[in-house]
C-alpha cells in the first residue's frame, strides 16, 4: 500500500481532531475514525489491485518481452496507464503525477468527496458546515499531515542511503530498516501512531 496502515490509522485520527466540533460533530469518534480509515483504504487498494492485475499480465508476456527487448517498466507503466485511462481510476501516486507528497492532489480530493458522502449517509456524523467547506477542511488536513509523512518518509530512506553497504530497496533487510527509521523520525516529531 502506497501509504502505511498505521499512518493511516493515525491520518484518520487526527482528521477526526482537526475537523471536530467545529466543522463536523460525532458521537464516537474511535468508530468515526474507523471509517475514514477504511474508506482511505480501499481508495489505496484499487491501485495496489490494478498493479497486481498489471503483474499477472506482464507474466503472460515475459518470452515475448525478452525476444523483443521491451523492458518490464516501460511496458507495466504503459499497461497500467491505459487500464487507469479505460477504467477512469484516479492515480493515487503522486510521483506519477508530479506532486511531491506520495498521494495525487487528485486522489486526495476524491478521497475528501468520498468521506463526505459518507459523513452525509453515516449516523456518527453531523456535518456543521456546507459540504464544500466540510471537504476544503479535508483536503487542507489531509493535505498537512502527508506533507509531514513525506518528510519523514524521505528522512527514512536518506538514513538506509547512508548505511555503509548497499541495501537494494524492497528487500527483507530495507522494509525492516525503513519502519525503524521511519519510526523513529515520527516520534521525533513528536507523532505516536498508536494515539
Amino acid at each position: 500500500m502506497l501509504i502505511a496502515r498505521e499512518f493511516i490509522a493515525y491520518l484518520s485520527r487526527q482528521l477526526i481532531r482537526r475537523l471536530s466540533p467545529q466543522v463536523i460533530e460525532t458521537s464516537d469518534g474511535a468508530a468515526a475514525a474507523e471509517v475514514i480509515a477504511i474508506i482511505i483504504e480501499d481508495e489505496l487498494a484499487v491501485e495496489d489491485r490494478l498493479n497486481d492485475e498489471v503483474r499477472d499480465l506482464l507474466s503472460q508476456y515475459s518470452e515475448y518481452m525478452r525476444r523483443e527487448n521491451v523492458s518490464y517498466q516501460e511496458m507495466f507503466r504503459r499497461i497500467k496507464n491505459t487500464l487507469i485511462s479505460q477504467r477512469k481510476v484516479i492515480r493515487a501516486s503522486g510521483r506519477d503525477s508530479g506532486d511531491a507528497m506520495k498521494l495525487s492532489r487528485d486522489k486526495i480530493n476524491d478521497i475528501s468527496h468520498k468521506l463526505v458522502t459518507q459523513f452525509r449517509k453515516a449516523r456518527e456524523f453531523r456535518l456543521k458546515k456546507d459540504q464544500n467547506d466540510v471537504r476544503l477542511e479535508i483536503v487542507k488536513a489531509m493535505t498537512e499531515l502527508l506533507t509531514v509523512e513525506e518528510k519523514v518518509d524521505r528522512a527514512a530512506r536518506t538514513k538506509i542511503k547512508t548505511q555503509k553497504k548497499e541495501i537494494p530497496e524492497g528487500s527483507e533487510e530495507w522494509d525492516l530498516l525503513h519502519r525503524r527509521y521511519y519510526g523513529e523520525e515520527l516520534k521525533k516529531l513528536g507523532i505516536d501512531l498508536n494515539r
